[in-house]
Protein backbone atom coordinates (compact mmCIF):
# COMPACT_ATOMS: atom_id res chain seq x y z
CA UNK A 1 0.00 0.00 0.00
CA UNK A 2 1.16 3.18 -1.11
CA UNK A 3 -0.20 7.09 -0.07
CA UNK A 4 1.10 10.02 -2.64
CA UNK A 5 0.06 13.42 -2.86
CA UNK A 6 0.30 13.40 -6.83
CA UNK A 7 1.00 17.31 -7.77
CA UNK A 8 -1.46 17.82 -10.95
CA UNK A 9 -1.68 20.90 -13.32
CA UNK A 10 -5.23 21.47 -10.92
CA UNK A 11 -3.44 21.19 -7.92
CA UNK A 12 -2.54 18.38 -5.37
CA UNK A 13 -4.45 15.44 -4.51
CA UNK A 14 -3.53 12.94 -2.02
CA UNK A 15 -4.38 8.58 -3.03
CA UNK A 16 -3.72 5.79 -1.82
CA UNK A 17 -2.99 3.23 -4.28
CA UNK A 18 -2.11 -1.00 -4.01
CA UNK A 19 0.25 -0.39 -7.11
CA UNK A 20 3.77 -1.10 -6.62
CA UNK A 21 5.14 1.48 -8.41
CA UNK A 22 3.62 4.97 -8.93
CA UNK A 23 5.38 4.81 -12.51
CA UNK A 24 3.80 1.70 -13.27
CA UNK A 25 2.13 1.74 -16.35
CA UNK A 26 -1.33 0.89 -15.54
CA UNK A 27 -1.44 2.96 -12.14
CA UNK A 28 -0.39 6.02 -14.86
CA UNK A 29 -3.15 4.31 -17.43
CA UNK A 30 -5.26 5.18 -14.47
CA UNK A 31 -4.47 8.71 -13.69
CA UNK A 32 -4.34 9.27 -17.54
CA UNK A 33 -8.50 8.71 -17.38
CA UNK A 34 -8.36 10.85 -14.79
CA UNK A 35 -7.32 13.22 -16.97
CA UNK A 36 -3.81 13.30 -15.35
CA UNK A 37 -1.23 12.48 -18.19
CA UNK A 38 1.54 14.93 -16.24
CA UNK A 39 2.26 14.97 -12.69
CA UNK A 40 4.77 15.09 -9.76
CA UNK A 41 4.43 12.52 -6.94
CA UNK A 42 5.96 12.14 -3.80
CA UNK A 43 4.89 9.38 -1.14
CA UNK A 44 3.99 10.16 1.92
CA UNK A 45 4.06 7.61 5.04
CA UNK A 46 1.11 5.54 5.24
CA UNK A 47 0.87 5.58 8.63
CA UNK A 48 0.81 9.39 8.48
CA UNK A 49 -1.74 9.54 6.42
CA UNK A 50 -4.06 7.44 8.52
CA UNK A 51 -3.31 9.35 11.56
CA UNK A 52 -4.16 12.35 9.87
CA UNK A 53 -7.72 11.50 7.51
CA UNK A 54 -8.70 8.66 10.98
CA UNK A 55 -12.55 7.40 9.55
CA UNK A 56 -12.29 9.30 5.94
CA UNK A 57 -8.59 6.95 5.91
CA UNK A 58 -10.65 3.64 7.15
CA UNK A 59 -13.63 4.28 4.86
CA UNK A 60 -11.92 4.64 1.73
CA UNK A 61 -9.34 1.86 2.68
CA UNK A 62 -12.40 -0.48 2.49
CA UNK A 63 -12.93 0.00 -1.03
CA UNK A 64 -9.72 -0.50 -2.31
CA UNK A 65 -8.91 -3.71 -3.57
CA UNK A 66 -5.63 -5.48 -2.84
CA UNK A 67 -4.03 -4.91 -6.70
CA UNK A 68 -4.07 -2.79 -9.03
CA UNK A 69 -6.05 -0.16 -7.40
CA UNK A 70 -6.18 3.66 -6.77
CA UNK A 71 -8.13 5.49 -4.79
CA UNK A 72 -8.36 9.85 -4.09
CA UNK A 73 -8.25 10.29 -0.32
CA UNK A 74 -8.43 14.17 -0.74
CA UNK A 75 -8.58 16.95 -3.67
CA UNK A 76 -8.72 19.81 -1.52
CA UNK A 77 -5.32 21.54 -2.12
CA UNK A 78 -5.79 23.72 1.02
CA UNK A 79 -6.68 20.89 3.08
CA UNK A 80 -3.70 18.57 2.11
CA UNK A 81 -0.89 21.16 2.83
CA UNK A 82 -1.94 21.84 5.99
CA UNK A 83 -2.54 18.21 7.32
CA UNK A 84 1.55 17.65 5.93
CA UNK A 85 4.77 19.61 5.93
CA UNK A 86 6.98 19.31 2.54
CA UNK A 87 9.64 17.66 4.93
CA UNK A 88 7.29 14.48 5.18
CA UNK A 89 6.99 13.90 1.59
CA UNK A 90 9.78 11.62 0.17
CA UNK A 91 11.57 11.65 -2.59
CA UNK A 92 9.86 13.17 -6.25
CA UNK A 93 8.83 11.35 -9.23
CA UNK A 94 8.24 13.46 -12.13
CA UNK A 95 6.16 11.99 -14.81
CA UNK A 96 5.71 13.57 -18.62
CA UNK A 97 4.39 11.56 -21.27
Amino acid sequence: MKSSVIFTGTGPILILTSYESLTNTDFIEKLANKGIRKFISAELPVEKVKEKYGERFNVIMEDLHQTDDLRVLDYNGHNIFANFSFIELGKPTYYEP
